[in-house]
């Protein structure tokens, strides 16, 4: 699957009505388009971030969505009044959680890495990370997201609450420092966000 994503930052105080605009909007938006699969939006309050991945079934899907959806995804995205950057994946690595929603928190990490080292990379996490977060109380599911071209990547983790969130901050260090000796990937980020809103549609 192909995946497209959204980091915006703007004035926290102006957050909340942002959100409230995607949550009316963006599933139905989306969900109209062919080829839609998913799509999570998530919010630090505080620092006043918004990002969001919608989740398709080929790359053609993801690219004519954009042109149908860009216009008025900025004009969601205005009250903000910040900035908004856009990039495309591929979801190397996928387990999809049963379910997850308000109260659920999300980890995202993100990382460079050469062109050659992909494969390598993504079998260090689906062999090595993502069996040792399974094992972790309240992980729901996670996925890998690499974008060959410009030798980036990217790991989202889904947690069922910010109690479960924290007491995995430990163990899940441990396995990505373990996956990124493996993978050779060079580490660039990694922040946390209150899960606003998951679609997650059945998979025909």
């Amino acid at each position: 699957m192909f995946v497209r994503t959204v980091y915006a930052t703007g004035d926290p105080a102006r957050l909340d009505r942002t959100l409230e605009g995607l949550r009316a909007e963006a599933v139905g938006l989306l969900s109209a388009q062919p080829g839609y699969r998913g799509y999570g939006l998530f919010a630090n309050r505080e620092l006043g971030i918004i990002t969001m991945g919608s989740w398709w079934e080929s790359e053609q899907a993801e690219r004519d969505s954009d042109a149908q959806l860009r216009g008025r995804r900025a004009e969601l995205l205005a009250p903000f009044g910040g900035t908004a950057t856009q990039e495309r994946w591929e979801a190397v690595v996928a387990a999809r959680p049963a379910q997850a929603g308000p109260g659920s928190w999300f980890r995202l990490t993100k990382f460079d890495l050469g062109r050659a080292q992909a494969d390598r990379v993504a079998a260090a996490f689906r062999e090595g990370a993502l069996p040792a977060m399974q094992r972790i109380d309240g992980f729901l599911g996670g996925s890998m997201l690499i974008n060959s071209e410009d030798e980036r990547g990217a790991v989202g983790l889904l947690f069922a609450d910010k109690a479960a969130l924290v007491a995995s901050r430990g163990p899940v260090a441990e396995a990505r420092t373990r996956a990124v000796a493996a993978g050779g990937a060079v580490l660039q980020s990694l922040e946390e966000f209150e899960v606003i809103l998951l679609d997650l549609p059945q998979q025909p």
